[in-house]
């Protein structure tokens, strides 16, 4: 028996001429080029949920769109699905179910709409892929494949219980950094927010000796990793965030991490991000404008009550040599014409060593989604392909849709040239400089 696992990787933005201008990931990928190149991780993983005597291949799509024609030696295919994506995903099952190779998809936008899923492929994983796997496989070797396995209420993934993903899969050699996750899901409700939050609705922590086990085994395939925390919010549970930490000193790794403004609040967090490889941090700031920030996390409106310290937290991460990446989200329902000279003017004054901006995306399932939806603000229903977080699928509350096209772009313009780039940079190491001085003087 043979399973191939075909990631839907290399996602460009739909709207061609923003790809001109450096939309992309933070700074670890060359801008222009593709807004996605990690491997899946859920794919890995369920790789290696899989019993050993099954033979399993890991393929990307940009590889498969290179052959002349789709490798079919599978009994099983799984296919993981992603917004931007899912037609190209469709077009790949639809081959294969007409080949008569059983297909199997998951992730997070069949989790949202299994039933439009269902018409491309024999059976659909909602939720958390590793509770259904198993199961999948042993339904499947008796013949008995269900076309939907839904998570029980209440079940949950026990990550303690997470294998080693299979990274010997991979060549290396084509990636620039791999993926351990350390935590799924966030304590936060933003309303855009189309994450793991999805699939798994309580925020849970991976130990800590599993965690370094996975980095072990990058390292025992690759030498010198660059290594990305999958999570959607790193480090909320301190005492777990910092037990982390104090091993990782240990590995000589260095690393990369999305986390939410608060890990500015605490000095010894980030003295041991700093001495155990942090490199940059991603920080979801999504606007300096209060109204933009109003009521998007839906919860206790948190991220307006932290906004007047975010200059201060940035100094605070930046001053240990973390460098910060603040995301923006533009065309926010507070966010006027204004908004594209309040980020340019605030990367200026915080000096931001790295700028993401994005395009508000109400990716399917999303709080924002509905209510878009119940306003009869979204252009295209089905418009998946452009869940990039750079295209406009909706009406903007406050400026016109092509006024906020023509500000993404000009905006773009701006922060990535390079002068106000290499600007930035001299500010960061000057700063840094000054700092340690300061330390050794104390």
């Amino acid at each position: 028996m043979k399973i191939g696992f075909i990631a839907m990787s290399g996602v460009r933005a739909y709207n061609e001429e923003l790809m001109k201008y450096g939309l992309t990931l933070p700074g670890f990928v060359e801008r222009s080029k593709v807004i996605a190149s990690m491997p899946s991780l859920s794919l890995l993983t369920l790789a290696a949920l899989t019993p050993q005597d099954i033979e399993v291949e890991y393929k990307e799509i940009n590889d498969l769109a290179s052959e002349r024609d789709l490798p079919n030696d599978y009994d099983l295919v799984a296919i993981s699905s992603f917004s931007a994506q899912i037609y190209k995903a469709y077009e790949v099952a639809d081959y294969y179910r007409k080949s008569g190779v059983t297909v199997v998809m998951g992730g997070l936008h069949v989790s949202v709409f299994p039933e439009e899923a269902k018409q491309h492929c024999a059976s659909v994983v909602v939720g958390e892929g590793e509770i259904a796997w198993p199961r999948v496989i042993e339904d499947f070797r008796r013949g008995q494949l269900k076309d939907c396995y839904y998570p029980c209420p209440g079940e949950s993934f026990d990550m303690a219980c997470a294998p080693i993903p299979r990274y010997e899969l991979l060549d290396i050699s084509r990636y620039n950094r791999l993926t351990v996750q350390t935590s799924r899901g966030c304590p936060h409700r933003c309303d855009f927010c189309g994450s793991s939050i999805l699939i798994a609705q309580a925020y849970k922590v991976k130990p800590v000796e599993n965690i370094i086990k996975e980095i072990r085994y990058i390292k025992s395939i690759w030498q010198q990793p660059f290594i990305e925390f999958a999570d959607d919010n790193s480090f909320v549970t301190l005492t777990h965030a910092k037990e982390l930490l104090r091993q990782l000193a240990y590995e000589g790794i260095h690393w990369f991490t999305e986390a939410d403004i608060s890990i500015a609040e605490c000095p010894e967090l980030l003295e041991l991000m700093q001495k155990s490889g942090c490199r940059q941090v991603l920080v979801g700031l999504e606007s300096p404008n209060p109204e933009g920030v109003n009521h998007i996390e839906l919860r206790r409106n948190w991220k307006k009550d932290k906004l007047q310290r975010y200059g201060w937290a940035i100094q605070e991460i930046q001053s240990r040599g973390i460098t910060v990446n603040g995301c923006f989200i533009l065309g926010l329902d507070g966010d006027t014409e204004q908004v594209f000279n309040q980020v340019y003017e605030f990367v200026e004054r915080t000096g931001l060593f790295e700028v993401q901006i994005t395009v508000l995306t109400p990716f399917p399932g999303t709080p924002l989604y509905q209510r878009l939806r119940n306003e009869g603000r979204i252009i295209d229903e089905f418009g998946w392909q452009k869940c990039t977080l750079f295209d406009v699928n909706y009406i903007p509350k406050r400026m016109s849709l092509e006024a906020l096209e023509k500000g993404v772009i000009e905006l773009s313009k701006r922060l990535y040239d390079k002068s106000f780039i290499e600007e930035r940079q001299r500010r960061f190491f000057k700063n840094l400089r000054q700092c340690k001085s300061e330390s050794s003087l104390n």
